[in-house]
């Protein structure tokens, strides 16, 4: 995660409403017989509606969506106007927003705990670990305001006095933080020109953020099909552009190439390039060479947490706290959440969505379905192939979603002594453990090596490592003197299950190992340990391939191409159907954006009739 930087300038009325119904017992009645008889088909014919109803001419009978299995809805109170297809914190941020503003909605997640990737769980008795997701730097302060997070228990933990330590093979060590004038100092005993160079580089990834952040909260603007919404963000990066006339060389140079290129453009000392790096890696299949590896360092500065631009925090609690303000926020607004309920399928008739059938059969309706899956498990699982654009469904396939990623959580029973490690002041934690610890990260030739041996399919010797402690800070975290450590490894082979059940252990041991090489006894303190593989990932948390952004973050699918080109805001083939996941702009990563932007558009489209009544197209 990124390097914080100083601290720069940077909370929350909430507001429910519900939908009255203006139907009388009696229409209420026979719109249900009438839809009941409809999802039958050939059944027996509706009862003669009385009253207002009379009036409404009868619909005719129509073959249900979901198949002669299913149990139909019952009653009306079945027709939802929307379900939301998982309750991770995109999908859960997008009911929100719809309950808020008076839709009645259903969130649907397979497992008995909220939050998809962003979740605490007890793992072993009096520990609570952030079993995948494990630091907040992206959320957006629109949702956090606008839902209210911080009154419905959201509360962030500041990574102080440091947010990163690299610890070297030598005993010498990089700290950087908050602290410019502190984190000059360290980096000058590698490069005394490097640390002049590292305001002005923080700087420039500041104004940069700056001119970037504003198309984070809107659709896409999609070339293509132009609209008089996208008047205003493109006026706002037109005008960020001139402003950033004279850092556009540079600029470019971040977002369309390589990180290593960016970053020797910048700075001389090796620790400084390796530990900045690891930004640019982070959930990527790549090396430091790879092209479009600046954006996604780019991608990880652009937020704030704690009111400070580009810093990172824990979560109290663990990153769960996120996902439990937010299902507050639903359930306050009048949603529903049922959990463990999984869906099946997404039921599709006549080329639109008409709801979704659960793994027991049972049937819900709704007028617009919004999946905060992943685009393969949306379009090639819980779809019909049938009921896609073929071309659609080959490029939804094509889609990078590989991933180097294995996370390891851990119960300890104390806290490591790393070699060379400042000391910590009186009453304060010891600096290198509030913050990120970088292992394989000395040097950007380090980083590339250990791709090159997973791009080969064997483990990498030394693996780049991002080690966090967030017990040091967060003390409810685990049992008095006890302590929790997140390990998230790169870079992991390609390998399918059957290979990695045999390797996952051996794999674990040796991370541990590189540990120990800098806090001698790591491993010995080591009381309970979980080893999630790509494999793994996918199986607890739905993530295909293990891929943690619901598809790479390269440069041909970002923005409007993004999760493929023609279909960047929210809306797919299948109309009623809307992605609201990290598959989505603005990306990956604990942001609520994608769920914020996709409710908008939903709302759009259920204001205009559709997507059952003439509203607009799905698509762009």
């Amino acid at each position: 995660m990124p390097i914080a930087r100083p601290r720069t300038s940077a909370s929350a009325t909430t507001a429910s409403a519900a939908r009255s119904t203006a139907c009388t017992a009696r229409s209420l009645a026979a719109r249900c017989a009438r839809r009941a008889a409809a999802v039958r088909g050939a059944g027996a014919a509706p009862r003669r509606p009385r009253g207002r109803a009379r009036r409404r001419p009868a619909k005719a009978a129509r073959e249900t969506p979901f198949g002669g299995g299913a149990r139909a809805p019952a009653t009306l109170a079945a027709v939802w106007d929307a379900i939301v297809v998982g309750a991770g914190h995109n999908g859960l941020t997008a009911a929100a927003y719809l309950a808020r503003a008076g839709r009645r909605t259903l969130v649907l997640e397979r497992r008995a705990v909220l939050g998809g990737a962003c979740v605490t769980e007890a793992l072993w008795p009096g520990y609570r670990v952030s079993r995948a997701a494990y630091v907040a730097g992206l959320l957006r302060p629109a949702v956090v305001r606008e839902l209210g997070l911080e009154a419905r228990g959201l509360r962030l933990v500041p990574r102080r006095p440091a947010s990163s330590y690299t610890p070297l093979p030598d005993g010498r060590g990089l700290l950087l933080g908050e602290d410019r004038a502190a984190s000059c100092a360290s980096i000058g005993r590698f490069s005394a020109r490097d640390a002049e160079t590292w305001p002005r580089y923080e700087a420039f990834l500041d104004r940069a953020a700056r001119a970037l952040e504003p198309l984070l909260d809107v659709a896409p603007p999609d070339p293509a099909a132009l609209s008089w919404r996208d008047a205003a963000p493109l006026a706002r990066l037109a005008r960020e552009a001139l402003r950033l006339r004279r850092d556009v060389p540079r600029l470019a140079a971040l977002f369309l190439g390589p990180a290593r290129a960016a970053l020797e453009g910048w700075f001389e000392s090796e620790p400084l390039r390796g530990t900045l790096a690891t930004d640019a890696l982070i959930g990527a299949f790549a090396g430091p060479s790879t092209p479009g590896t600046g954006y996604v360092l780019l991608h990880h500065v652009m937020g704030e947490a704690c009111g400070a631009r580009g810093v990172w925090a824990y979560v109290a609690g663990g990153m769960g706290g996120v996902a439990e303000a937010l299902a507050r926020a639903v359930e306050d607004a009048g949603a529903t959440i049922r959990r463990e309920a999984e869906v099946a399928r997404i039921a599709v008739e006549g080329g639109r969505a008409r709801g979704v059938v659960l793994e027991g059969g049972e049937a819900l309706e709704a007028r617009a379905v919004l999946s905060n899956a992943d685009p393969p498990r949306t379009f090639l699982r819980l779809c019909d192939p049938a009921a896609l654009p073929p071309a659609f469904a080959r490029a939804v396939a094509a889609a990078d979603h590989r991933s180097p990623v294995v996370k390891i959580n851990l119960a300890l029973d104390r806290l490591p002594a790393f070699r060379g490690a400042p000391p910590a002041r009186a009453g304060a934690p010891e600096p290198a453990h509030t913050g990120t610890i970088h292992l394989g990260a000395q040097d950007l030739d380090a980083l590339e090596r250990s791709f090159a041996e997973a791009s080969a399919g064997a483990l990498p010797a030394r693996p780049m490592v991002e080690l966090t402690l967030p017990s040091a800070l967060d003390p409810t975290l685990a049992p008095p003197g006890r302590h929790v450590a997140s390990l998230f490894v790169q870079h992991a082979p390609l390998w399918d299950a059957a290979a990695w059940e045999s390797a996952r252990d051996a794999f674990a041991d040796r991370v541990l190992a590189l540990v120990d090489e800098v806090a001698p006894g790591f491993s010995a303190s080591v009381l309970e340990r979980e080893v999630l593989a790509p494999p793994d990932l996918e199986r607890v948390f739905g993530l295909t391939g293990g891929n943690i952004f619901h598809g790479a973050l390269s440069l041909d699918r970002l923005g409007p191409l993004r999760p493929v080109p023609g279909f960047g805001r929210y809306r797919t083939p299948v109309r009623g159907l809307y992605l609201c996941g990290a598959g989505t702009h603005p990306g990956g990563g604990v942001m609520g954006a994608c769920g914020r932007n996709a409710a908008r558009e939903v709302l759009r489209d259920l204001a205009a009739g559709g997507p059952w009544g003439g509203g607009p197209r799905s698509g762009r």
